[in-house]
Protein backbone atom coordinates (compact mmCIF):
# COMPACT_ATOMS: atom_id res chain seq x y z
CA UNK A 1 0.00 0.00 0.00
CA UNK A 2 1.69 3.68 -0.84
CA UNK A 3 0.71 7.07 1.04
CA UNK A 4 0.76 9.96 -1.21
CA UNK A 5 1.69 10.21 -4.71
CA UNK A 6 3.36 6.50 -4.47
CA UNK A 7 6.26 7.91 -2.57
CA UNK A 8 7.50 4.51 -0.31
CA UNK A 9 5.68 1.54 1.74
CA UNK A 10 3.26 3.32 4.34
CA UNK A 11 4.70 1.36 7.53
CA UNK A 12 8.01 3.52 6.96
CA UNK A 13 7.09 6.61 5.87
CA UNK A 14 8.11 8.94 8.48
CA UNK A 15 6.13 11.59 6.72
CA UNK A 16 3.38 9.94 6.92
CA UNK A 17 3.96 8.92 11.17
CA UNK A 18 4.60 12.62 11.05
CA UNK A 19 1.12 13.59 9.19
CA UNK A 20 -0.63 11.10 11.57
CA UNK A 21 1.23 12.79 14.97
CA UNK A 22 0.23 16.74 14.12
CA UNK A 23 -3.57 15.16 13.01
CA UNK A 24 -4.06 13.49 16.36
CA UNK A 25 -2.61 16.06 18.71
CA UNK A 26 -4.34 19.06 16.71
CA UNK A 27 -7.75 17.23 16.44
CA UNK A 28 -7.74 16.62 19.96
CA UNK A 29 -6.85 19.80 20.92
CA UNK A 30 -9.40 21.55 18.91
CA UNK A 31 -11.98 19.62 20.60
CA UNK A 32 -11.23 21.71 23.90
CA UNK A 33 -11.31 25.26 21.80
CA UNK A 34 -14.76 25.45 20.34
CA UNK A 35 -15.68 24.79 23.46
CA UNK A 36 -13.44 27.46 25.49
CA UNK A 37 -15.01 29.75 22.63
CA UNK A 38 -18.82 29.22 22.99
CA UNK A 39 -19.17 28.28 26.61
CA UNK A 40 -17.46 32.11 27.56
CA UNK A 41 -19.60 34.15 26.33
CA UNK A 42 -22.76 32.43 27.93
CA UNK A 43 -21.15 32.27 30.93
CA UNK A 44 -20.30 36.15 30.84
CA UNK A 45 -24.08 37.02 29.61
CA UNK A 46 -25.18 34.97 32.90
CA UNK A 47 -22.75 36.98 35.19
CA UNK A 48 -24.08 40.22 33.19
CA UNK A 49 -27.40 39.29 34.27
CA UNK A 50 -26.37 37.86 38.02
CA UNK A 51 -24.74 41.38 38.81
CA UNK A 52 -27.82 43.57 37.03
CA UNK A 53 -30.82 41.09 38.72
CA UNK A 54 -29.05 40.45 42.07
CA UNK A 55 -30.98 36.59 41.31
CA UNK A 56 -29.48 33.88 43.07
CA UNK A 57 -30.19 31.77 39.54
CA UNK A 58 -27.90 33.82 38.04
CA UNK A 59 -25.10 33.56 40.58
CA UNK A 60 -25.86 29.58 40.88
CA UNK A 61 -25.53 29.45 36.61
CA UNK A 62 -22.36 31.30 36.47
CA UNK A 63 -20.63 29.38 39.22
CA UNK A 64 -21.58 25.82 37.84
CA UNK A 65 -20.77 26.78 33.86
CA UNK A 66 -17.82 28.55 34.99
CA UNK A 67 -16.32 25.59 36.82
CA UNK A 68 -16.86 23.66 33.74
CA UNK A 69 -15.48 26.50 31.68
CA UNK A 70 -12.17 26.43 33.45
CA UNK A 71 -11.93 22.44 33.29
CA UNK A 72 -11.98 22.83 29.51
CA UNK A 73 -9.64 26.14 29.49
CA UNK A 74 -7.18 24.20 31.19
CA UNK A 75 -6.81 20.86 29.17
CA UNK A 76 -6.99 23.11 26.23
CA UNK A 77 -3.67 25.32 27.24
CA UNK A 78 -2.13 22.16 27.87
CA UNK A 79 -2.42 20.27 24.76
CA UNK A 80 -2.20 23.72 22.77
CA UNK A 81 1.47 23.79 24.05
CA UNK A 82 2.59 20.70 21.94
CA UNK A 83 1.17 22.33 18.33
CA UNK A 84 3.76 24.92 17.67
CA UNK A 85 6.85 22.56 19.47
CA UNK A 86 5.89 20.16 16.57
CA UNK A 87 7.20 22.91 13.92
CA UNK A 88 10.41 22.84 15.13
CA UNK A 89 10.72 18.69 15.56
CA UNK A 90 8.94 17.12 13.08
CA UNK A 91 8.16 19.66 10.39
CA UNK A 92 11.59 21.99 10.48
CA UNK A 93 11.65 22.79 6.41
CA UNK A 94 7.91 23.73 6.94
CA UNK A 95 8.82 25.76 9.80
CA UNK A 96 11.63 27.54 7.80
CA UNK A 97 9.29 27.97 4.40
CA UNK A 98 6.38 29.71 6.34
CA UNK A 99 8.70 31.24 9.35
CA UNK A 100 8.86 34.74 7.81
CA UNK A 101 5.05 34.73 7.47
CA UNK A 102 3.98 32.87 10.49
CA UNK A 103 6.49 34.82 12.93
CA UNK A 104 3.99 37.90 13.09
CA UNK A 105 0.96 36.22 13.66
CA UNK A 106 1.83 33.41 16.41
CA UNK A 107 3.47 36.22 18.19
CA UNK A 108 0.35 38.04 18.37
CA UNK A 109 -1.26 34.80 19.30
CA UNK A 110 1.16 34.48 22.51
CA UNK A 111 2.19 38.09 23.30
CA UNK A 112 -1.33 39.62 23.00
CA UNK A 113 -3.73 36.70 23.42
CA UNK A 114 -2.74 34.16 25.52
CA UNK A 115 -0.72 36.18 28.31
CA UNK A 116 -4.35 38.63 28.12
CA UNK A 117 -6.67 35.21 28.29
CA UNK A 118 -4.67 33.78 30.94
CA UNK A 119 -3.82 37.26 33.21
CA UNK A 120 -7.81 38.21 33.06
CA UNK A 121 -9.08 34.80 33.80
CA UNK A 122 -6.53 34.47 36.27
CA UNK A 123 -8.38 37.70 37.89
CA UNK A 124 -11.84 36.34 37.60
CA UNK A 125 -11.01 33.21 39.31
CA UNK A 126 -9.39 34.37 42.43
CA UNK A 127 -11.32 37.74 42.36
CA UNK A 128 -14.84 36.48 43.66
CA UNK A 129 -15.77 38.85 46.48
CA UNK A 130 -12.61 40.40 46.25
CA UNK A 131 -12.88 42.82 43.00
CA UNK A 132 -15.26 44.86 42.54
CA UNK A 133 -18.06 43.11 40.60
CA UNK A 134 -18.26 45.07 37.31
CA UNK A 135 -14.75 44.63 37.55
CA UNK A 136 -15.20 41.43 38.37
CA UNK A 137 -17.29 40.86 34.99
CA UNK A 138 -14.96 43.03 33.25
CA UNK A 139 -11.98 40.62 33.64
CA UNK A 140 -14.04 37.77 32.49
CA UNK A 141 -15.08 39.15 29.20
CA UNK A 142 -11.10 40.76 28.36
CA UNK A 143 -10.57 36.87 28.81
CA UNK A 144 -13.05 35.61 26.81
CA UNK A 145 -11.60 38.68 24.22
CA UNK A 146 -8.34 37.31 24.43
CA UNK A 147 -9.54 34.01 23.27
CA UNK A 148 -11.48 34.78 20.90
CA UNK A 149 -8.07 37.23 19.22
CA UNK A 150 -6.33 34.26 19.94
CA UNK A 151 -8.50 32.26 17.82
CA UNK A 152 -8.03 34.77 15.17
CA UNK A 153 -4.10 35.04 14.82
CA UNK A 154 -4.29 30.96 14.81
CA UNK A 155 -6.82 31.18 12.11
CA UNK A 156 -5.04 33.98 10.10
CA UNK A 157 -1.68 31.50 9.88
CA UNK A 158 -3.60 28.35 8.78
CA UNK A 159 -5.57 30.22 6.20
CA UNK A 160 -2.31 31.75 4.88
CA UNK A 161 -1.10 28.04 4.24
CA UNK A 162 -4.59 27.67 2.54
CA UNK A 163 -4.37 30.99 0.32
CA UNK A 164 -1.04 32.68 0.66
CA UNK A 165 -1.07 36.53 0.37
CA UNK A 166 0.89 39.69 1.39
CA UNK A 167 4.13 37.87 0.55
CA UNK A 168 6.96 38.10 -1.86
CA UNK A 169 9.51 35.29 -3.05
CA UNK A 170 12.81 35.63 -2.12
CA UNK A 171 15.47 33.15 -2.38
CA UNK A 172 13.04 30.39 -2.64
CA UNK A 173 11.26 31.59 0.54
CA UNK A 174 8.20 33.69 1.11
CA UNK A 175 8.88 37.03 2.58
CA UNK A 176 5.98 39.26 4.42
CA UNK A 177 6.40 42.61 2.37
CA UNK A 178 2.33 43.04 3.95
CA UNK A 179 1.61 41.98 7.23
CA UNK A 180 -2.28 43.75 6.36
CA UNK A 181 -2.76 41.78 3.91
CA UNK A 182 -1.79 38.47 5.36
CA UNK A 183 -4.38 39.48 8.56
CA UNK A 184 -7.42 40.42 6.56
CA UNK A 185 -6.45 37.94 4.13
CA UNK A 186 -10.66 37.10 2.78
CA UNK A 187 -9.52 33.54 3.81
CA UNK A 188 -8.97 33.89 7.02
CA UNK A 189 -11.67 36.42 7.65
CA UNK A 190 -14.03 33.76 6.17
CA UNK A 191 -12.78 30.90 8.33
CA UNK A 192 -12.80 32.85 11.08
CA UNK A 193 -16.39 33.94 11.16
CA UNK A 194 -17.36 29.96 10.36
CA UNK A 195 -15.17 29.03 13.66
CA UNK A 196 -16.97 31.73 15.68
CA UNK A 197 -19.91 30.77 15.12
CA UNK A 198 -19.21 26.40 15.36
CA UNK A 199 -18.11 27.37 18.54
CA UNK A 200 -21.37 29.11 19.66
CA UNK A 201 -23.48 26.33 18.13
CA UNK A 202 -20.83 23.87 20.50
CA UNK A 203 -21.13 25.94 23.68
CA UNK A 204 -25.04 26.13 23.32
CA UNK A 205 -25.11 22.43 22.42
CA UNK A 206 -22.93 21.68 25.84
CA UNK A 207 -25.29 23.83 27.76
CA UNK A 208 -28.97 22.13 26.21
CA UNK A 209 -27.54 18.27 27.03
CA UNK A 210 -26.26 19.05 30.62
CA UNK A 211 -29.22 21.00 31.44
CA UNK A 212 -31.84 18.14 29.93
CA UNK A 213 -30.10 15.64 32.06
CA UNK A 214 -30.83 18.11 35.16
CA UNK A 215 -33.91 18.63 35.03
CA UNK A 216 -34.40 14.62 33.96
CA UNK A 217 -33.12 14.05 37.16
CA UNK A 218 -35.55 16.11 38.88
CA UNK A 219 -38.14 14.60 37.87
CA UNK A 220 -36.69 11.10 38.12
CA UNK A 221 -36.26 11.41 41.42
CA UNK A 222 -40.01 12.96 42.03
CA UNK A 223 -38.93 16.75 42.76
CA UNK A 224 -40.46 18.30 39.96
CA UNK A 225 -44.41 16.68 38.56
CA UNK A 226 -46.41 17.45 35.99
CA UNK A 227 -49.66 19.04 36.66
CA UNK A 228 -53.23 18.34 35.09
CA UNK A 229 -52.53 20.88 33.02
CA UNK A 230 -49.35 19.18 31.72
CA UNK A 231 -47.75 22.38 33.19
CA UNK A 232 -44.52 21.78 35.68
CA UNK A 233 -45.33 21.23 38.93
CA UNK A 234 -41.38 22.75 40.60
CA UNK A 235 -40.66 20.99 43.83
CA UNK A 236 -37.86 20.68 46.12
CA UNK A 237 -35.41 18.19 48.51
CA UNK A 238 -34.31 19.00 51.31
CA UNK A 239 -32.18 16.63 51.55
CA UNK A 240 -30.27 16.81 48.65
CA UNK A 241 -27.91 19.60 48.78
CA UNK A 242 -29.04 22.52 45.70
CA UNK A 243 -32.36 20.86 45.09
CA UNK A 244 -34.45 23.76 45.67
CA UNK A 245 -36.73 26.04 43.43
CA UNK A 246 -33.81 27.75 42.59
CA UNK A 247 -32.23 24.76 41.28
CA UNK A 248 -34.90 23.95 38.55
CA UNK A 249 -34.57 27.76 37.66
CA UNK A 250 -31.23 27.74 36.84
CA UNK A 251 -31.80 24.43 34.41
CA UNK A 252 -34.22 25.76 32.25
CA UNK A 253 -33.06 28.54 32.06
CA UNK A 254 -30.02 27.17 31.19
CA UNK A 255 -31.36 24.68 28.89
CA UNK A 256 -33.22 27.11 26.93
CA UNK A 257 -30.46 29.98 26.51
CA UNK A 258 -28.11 26.99 24.96
CA UNK A 259 -30.98 26.31 22.95
CA UNK A 260 -31.48 29.47 21.42
CA UNK A 261 -27.41 30.21 21.21
CA UNK A 262 -27.41 26.80 19.43
CA UNK A 263 -30.12 27.87 16.52
CA UNK A 264 -28.68 30.96 16.41
CA UNK A 265 -25.20 29.80 15.85
CA UNK A 266 -26.17 26.77 13.35
CA UNK A 267 -27.96 29.26 10.73
CA UNK A 268 -24.61 31.88 11.48
CA UNK A 269 -22.31 28.39 10.36
CA UNK A 270 -24.25 27.95 6.95
CA UNK A 271 -24.21 31.41 6.10
CA UNK A 272 -20.91 31.57 6.75
CA UNK A 273 -20.16 28.07 5.13
CA UNK A 274 -21.87 28.91 1.95
CA UNK A 275 -19.24 32.08 1.84
CA UNK A 276 -16.66 29.90 2.85
CA UNK A 277 -17.52 27.57 -0.30
CA UNK A 278 -17.68 29.97 -2.78
CA UNK A 279 -13.76 31.20 -1.51
CA UNK A 280 -13.00 27.47 -1.80
CA UNK A 281 -13.88 26.98 -5.40
CA UNK A 282 -12.47 29.85 -6.58
CA UNK A 283 -9.22 28.93 -4.23
CA UNK A 284 -8.62 25.32 -4.17
CA UNK A 285 -11.08 23.86 -6.91
CA UNK A 286 -9.75 20.42 -7.19
CA UNK A 287 -10.84 20.11 -2.62
CA UNK A 288 -14.15 21.24 -3.59
CA UNK A 289 -14.32 18.95 -6.68
CA UNK A 290 -13.72 16.21 -4.30
CA UNK A 291 -16.11 17.04 -1.45
CA UNK A 292 -18.33 16.77 -4.41
CA UNK A 293 -16.84 13.28 -5.83
CA UNK A 294 -17.51 15.70 -9.08
CA UNK A 295 -15.24 13.82 -11.67
CA UNK A 296 -16.76 15.67 -14.62
CA UNK A 297 -17.77 19.29 -15.23
CA UNK A 298 -21.60 19.99 -14.10
CA UNK A 299 -24.17 21.82 -12.05
CA UNK A 300 -25.29 18.67 -10.06
CA UNK A 301 -24.61 18.39 -5.87
CA UNK A 302 -24.23 14.91 -5.13
CA UNK A 303 -26.01 13.99 -2.07
CA UNK A 304 -24.22 10.35 -2.24
CA UNK A 305 -22.31 8.28 -4.11
CA UNK A 306 -20.29 5.15 -3.47
CA UNK A 307 -17.13 4.65 -4.57
CA UNK A 308 -14.31 1.93 -3.68
CA UNK A 309 -12.62 1.89 -0.51
CA UNK A 310 -9.04 3.68 -0.51
CA UNK A 311 -9.45 4.75 -4.38
CA UNK A 312 -8.67 7.81 -6.39
CA UNK A 313 -9.48 6.77 -9.15
CA UNK A 314 -13.02 8.44 -11.06
CA UNK A 315 -14.07 5.44 -12.87
CA UNK A 316 -14.48 3.95 -9.20
CA UNK A 317 -17.03 6.41 -7.76
CA UNK A 318 -21.13 6.36 -9.30
CA UNK A 319 -23.42 8.85 -8.23
CA UNK A 320 -26.89 7.72 -6.44
CA UNK A 321 -28.54 10.60 -5.63
CA UNK A 322 -27.89 14.18 -7.47
CA UNK A 323 -29.88 17.48 -7.11
CA UNK A 324 -29.28 19.21 -10.18
CA UNK A 325 -28.15 23.18 -10.46
CA UNK A 326 -27.58 22.92 -6.72
CA UNK A 327 -23.44 22.70 -6.91
CA UNK A 328 -23.66 25.66 -9.35
CA UNK A 329 -25.51 27.41 -6.70
CA UNK A 330 -22.84 26.68 -3.98
CA UNK A 331 -19.71 27.63 -5.96
CA UNK A 332 -21.32 30.62 -7.83
CA UNK A 333 -24.64 31.75 -7.14
CA UNK A 334 -26.24 30.57 -9.69
CA UNK A 335 -28.05 26.93 -11.21
CA UNK A 336 -26.14 26.82 -14.32
CA UNK A 337 -22.63 27.15 -14.64
CA UNK A 338 -20.75 24.19 -14.92
CA UNK A 339 -18.13 23.97 -12.26
CA UNK A 340 -15.07 21.88 -13.34
CA UNK A 341 -14.76 18.39 -12.07
CA UNK A 342 -11.25 16.10 -11.23
CA UNK A 343 -10.80 14.86 -14.36
CA UNK A 344 -10.76 18.59 -15.94
CA UNK A 345 -8.76 20.02 -13.18
CA UNK A 346 -5.87 17.50 -12.57
CA UNK A 347 -3.99 18.46 -16.11
CA UNK A 348 -4.10 22.51 -14.92
CA UNK A 349 -2.88 21.35 -11.68
CA UNK A 350 0.22 19.25 -13.68
CA UNK A 351 0.47 21.88 -16.29
CA UNK A 352 0.98 24.32 -13.06
CA UNK A 353 2.99 22.94 -10.54
CA UNK A 354 4.40 19.85 -12.21
CA UNK A 355 3.44 16.24 -12.72
CA UNK A 356 6.54 14.48 -10.83
CA UNK A 357 8.48 16.05 -7.48
CA UNK A 358 11.48 18.31 -7.99
CA UNK A 359 14.60 16.55 -7.62
CA UNK A 360 15.86 18.15 -4.64
CA UNK A 361 17.54 16.70 -1.81
CA UNK A 362 15.00 18.25 0.31
CA UNK A 363 12.55 15.20 -1.12
CA UNK A 364 14.94 12.64 -0.27
CA UNK A 365 13.88 9.75 -1.45
CA UNK A 366 10.35 10.95 -3.04
CA UNK A 367 12.55 13.38 -5.82
CA UNK A 368 11.07 12.36 -8.86
CA UNK A 369 7.82 10.64 -8.03
CA UNK A 370 4.88 11.33 -9.58
CA UNK A 371 2.53 13.78 -7.87
CA UNK A 372 -1.09 12.79 -6.84
CA UNK A 373 -3.06 15.59 -6.90
CA UNK A 374 -5.91 13.87 -5.96
CA UNK A 375 -6.90 13.81 -2.26
CA UNK A 376 -8.75 11.42 -0.18
CA UNK A 377 -11.77 11.15 -1.75
CA UNK A 378 -13.59 9.37 1.31
CA UNK A 379 -12.51 11.66 3.30
CA UNK A 380 -13.33 15.25 1.39
CA UNK A 381 -16.71 13.55 0.45
CA UNK A 382 -18.41 12.42 3.62
CA UNK A 383 -15.91 14.81 5.88
CA UNK A 384 -18.13 17.53 4.33
CA UNK A 385 -21.20 15.68 5.10
CA UNK A 386 -20.86 14.96 7.94
CA UNK A 387 -20.77 18.17 8.89
CA UNK A 388 -23.10 19.17 7.23
CA UNK A 389 -25.29 16.27 8.39
CA UNK A 390 -23.99 16.47 12.15
CA UNK A 391 -24.59 20.29 12.34
CA UNK A 392 -28.31 19.86 11.02
CA UNK A 393 -28.69 17.22 13.99
CA UNK A 394 -27.25 19.64 16.69
CA UNK A 395 -29.79 22.64 15.88
CA UNK A 396 -32.43 19.95 15.42
CA UNK A 397 -31.58 18.48 18.82
CA UNK A 398 -31.64 22.02 20.36
CA UNK A 399 -34.83 23.41 18.44
CA UNK A 400 -36.49 20.24 19.77
CA UNK A 401 -35.19 20.84 23.09
CA UNK A 402 -37.03 24.25 23.29
CA UNK A 403 -40.10 22.45 22.27
CA UNK A 404 -40.59 19.84 24.75
CA UNK A 405 -39.29 21.62 27.45
CA UNK A 406 -42.14 24.82 26.61
CA UNK A 407 -44.29 23.40 29.27
CA UNK A 408 -41.15 24.45 32.11
CA UNK A 409 -39.29 20.85 32.09
CA UNK A 410 -38.57 17.97 30.32
CA UNK A 411 -40.05 14.33 29.18
CA UNK A 412 -39.14 11.12 32.11
CA UNK A 413 -37.97 9.04 29.18
CA UNK A 414 -34.79 7.75 30.09
CA UNK A 415 -33.68 7.58 26.10
CA UNK A 416 -34.36 11.07 25.43
CA UNK A 417 -32.12 12.43 27.94
CA UNK A 418 -29.63 9.78 26.70
CA UNK A 419 -30.31 11.56 23.25
CA UNK A 420 -30.14 14.55 24.18
CA UNK A 421 -26.90 14.20 26.17
CA UNK A 422 -25.25 12.49 22.97
CA UNK A 423 -26.63 15.50 21.22
CA UNK A 424 -23.53 17.44 22.72
CA UNK A 425 -21.04 15.33 20.73
CA UNK A 426 -22.97 16.25 17.27
CA UNK A 427 -21.53 20.00 17.62
CA UNK A 428 -18.32 18.69 18.61
CA UNK A 429 -18.14 15.81 15.43
CA UNK A 430 -19.59 18.31 12.48
CA UNK A 431 -16.32 21.16 14.22
CA UNK A 432 -13.99 18.10 13.72
CA UNK A 433 -14.89 16.80 10.57
CA UNK A 434 -15.00 20.14 9.53
CA UNK A 435 -11.08 20.85 9.81
CA UNK A 436 -10.18 17.37 8.88
CA UNK A 437 -11.41 18.19 5.32
CA UNK A 438 -9.94 21.62 5.26
CA UNK A 439 -6.88 20.03 6.12
CA UNK A 440 -6.82 17.06 4.11
CA UNK A 441 -8.66 18.44 1.35
CA UNK A 442 -5.25 20.52 0.82
CA UNK A 443 -3.14 17.33 0.10
CA UNK A 444 -0.65 16.93 -1.55
CA UNK A 445 0.15 20.88 -0.67
CA UNK A 446 1.25 22.01 3.14
CA UNK A 447 1.22 25.49 2.00
CA UNK A 448 -1.92 25.37 -1.04
CA UNK A 449 -0.55 27.71 -3.96
CA UNK A 450 -2.85 31.09 -4.54
CA UNK A 451 -4.48 30.81 -8.06
CA UNK A 452 -3.76 34.42 -8.61
CA UNK A 453 -0.56 34.77 -6.28
CA UNK A 454 2.85 34.79 -7.03
CA UNK A 455 4.36 31.95 -8.52
CA UNK A 456 6.33 29.86 -6.81
CA UNK A 457 4.72 30.40 -3.16
CA UNK A 458 3.51 26.63 -2.40
CA UNK A 459 4.96 23.96 -0.80
CA UNK A 460 4.41 20.14 -1.16
CA UNK A 461 3.69 18.27 2.32
CA UNK A 462 6.63 15.91 0.90
CA UNK A 463 9.21 18.63 1.20
CA UNK A 464 7.85 19.84 4.90
CA UNK A 465 9.16 16.41 7.48
CA UNK A 466 12.27 17.38 8.88
CA UNK A 467 15.10 15.32 7.13
CA UNK A 468 16.70 14.20 10.25
CA UNK A 469 14.03 12.75 12.45
CA UNK A 470 13.74 8.98 11.61
CA UNK A 471 10.21 6.48 11.30
CA UNK A 472 11.14 5.23 14.77
CA UNK A 473 11.48 8.07 16.37
CA UNK A 474 8.36 10.04 15.30
CA UNK A 475 6.49 6.46 15.95
CA UNK A 476 7.53 7.11 19.37
CA UNK A 477 6.76 10.62 19.36
CA UNK A 478 3.48 10.09 17.97
CA UNK A 479 2.71 6.83 20.26
CA UNK A 480 3.26 8.98 23.79
CA UNK A 481 1.53 11.91 22.53
CA UNK A 482 -1.40 9.88 21.61
CA UNK A 483 -0.98 8.07 25.36
CA UNK A 484 -0.75 11.15 27.37
CA UNK A 485 -3.68 12.54 25.78
CA UNK A 486 -5.54 9.51 25.88
CA UNK A 487 -4.80 10.41 29.81
CA UNK A 488 -5.81 13.62 30.08
CA UNK A 489 -9.06 13.05 27.86
CA UNK A 490 -10.05 10.38 30.50
CA UNK A 491 -9.26 13.16 33.77
CA UNK A 492 -10.96 15.82 31.81
CA UNK A 493 -13.93 13.53 30.79
CA UNK A 494 -14.07 12.27 34.66
CA UNK A 495 -13.83 15.89 36.17
CA UNK A 496 -16.66 16.95 33.69
CA UNK A 497 -18.81 14.48 35.03
CA UNK A 498 -17.95 14.46 38.59
CA UNK A 499 -19.23 18.25 38.40
CA UNK A 500 -22.33 17.85 36.30
CA UNK A 501 -23.65 14.45 38.41
CA UNK A 502 -23.08 16.81 41.53
CA UNK A 503 -25.25 19.78 39.66
CA UNK A 504 -25.29 23.42 41.11
CA UNK A 505 -23.94 22.14 44.80
CA UNK A 506 -20.97 20.66 43.36
CA UNK A 507 -19.68 24.35 42.32
CA UNK A 508 -21.13 26.02 44.94
CA UNK A 509 -19.80 25.42 48.07
CA UNK A 510 -22.11 27.08 50.55
CA UNK A 511 -25.19 25.03 49.26
CA UNK A 512 -23.45 21.60 50.27
CA UNK A 513 -21.69 22.87 53.69
CA UNK A 514 -23.77 25.58 54.63
CA UNK A 515 -22.03 28.41 57.27
CA UNK A 516 -23.28 28.11 60.76
CA UNK A 517 -25.12 31.29 61.72
CA UNK A 518 -22.68 32.57 63.79
CA UNK A 519 -19.70 32.38 61.63
CA UNK A 520 -18.29 36.13 61.31
CA UNK A 521 -18.25 36.50 57.95
CA UNK A 522 -21.94 36.55 56.83
CA UNK A 523 -21.21 36.67 53.20
CA UNK A 524 -21.70 32.58 51.92
CA UNK A 525 -19.63 33.18 49.50
CA UNK A 526 -16.89 34.19 50.39
CA UNK A 527 -14.10 31.39 52.06
CA UNK A 528 -11.62 29.53 50.28
CA UNK A 529 -11.05 31.77 46.99
CA UNK A 530 -9.50 28.72 45.55
CA UNK A 531 -13.30 26.58 45.56
CA UNK A 532 -14.41 27.92 42.36
CA UNK A 533 -11.18 26.81 40.98
CA UNK A 534 -11.74 23.33 42.02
Amino acid sequence: MLHGAGFMPMDLDPLLIARWQFGITTVYHFWMVPLTIGLGPIVAGMQWKWMRTGDVRWYRMVKFWGKLYLINFILGVATGLVQEFQFGLAWSEYAKFVGDVFGAPLAMEALLAFFVESTFLGLWIFGWNKLPKKLHFASLCVAIAGSIVSAYFIIVANSWMQHPVGVALIDGRPVMTDVWAVLTNNTALSAFSHTLCGSLAVGGGFVVGIAWYQLWQRRRDGIDTVGLDKKVVVGEAADIPGRDKADHKVWITSLRIGAVVAMVAFAGVAITGDSQAKLLFEQQPLKMAAAEGACHDGTSFSVLSVGELGSKNCSDITPIIEIPGLLSFLAKGDFSTDIKGINELIPQYQAKYGTNLPDKAIYGDRAGQAIDYTPVLEVTYWGFRMMIGFGILAAGAAALALWLTRRGTVPRQRWLMQLAAASILASFAANSAGWIFTEMGRQPFVVAPNPDGIDGVFMFTAAAVSPGVSFGEILFSLSAFTLVYAVLMVFEIRLLVRYVRGGVASAVPELAHPKNDDDDDSDATSGDVLAFAY
